[in-house]
């Protein structure tokens, strides 16, 4: 079990590895050995989620997750496929944290009054170097 938030776990038989060669610099150990790790974890079909959780997780994380609704996290830092299978799960956990936290609403303000003043100046001081550029004579 992968826990992500103290209500939400995952069984270790809703997610799947698979391993590949990893690209990039490595010699000849890039060549033989499959150290590149990718999790697949199907957000669609997941008993473990909510309604409420897969929708939060389907919209936050739409651009890493296939029509199909199955969600990918590949790691290929490390040199050994046991600490890219480690590093792909610390990701996914992160991941899944953060599309479900709660965002907090935001408080509307207003600008204060030396922000406006600001603002007022830095337009005068445009309005003057563009009326600089003006050909002489040339008044609206």
């Amino acid at each position: 079990m992968i826990e992500i938030t103290p209500d939400l776990s995952i069984a270790d038989g809703e997610l799947r590895f698979s391993a590949s060669r990893s690209g990039g610099p490595g010699g000849q150990n890039v060549n033989k050995v499959s150290t590149k790790v990718t999790l697949t974890f199907d957000v669609a079909g997941s008993p473990s989620l909510s309604p409420e959780q897969r929708e939060h997780i389907l919209e936050r994380l739409a651009t890493r997750i296939s029509k199909d609704g199955v969600l990918q996290v590949v790691s290929q830092r490390h040199r050994s496929q046991a600490a890219n299978r480690e590093a792909v799960v610390t990701r996914f956990v992160e991941l899944l944290r953060l599309a479900l936290a709660e965002e907090s609403p935001r408080v509307p303000t207003r600008p204060t009054r030396v922000a406006k003043e600001r603002r007022v100046t830095s337009k005068k001081l445009r309005a003057r170097i563009k009326r600089s550029r003006r050909r002489p004579g040339a008044e609206d």
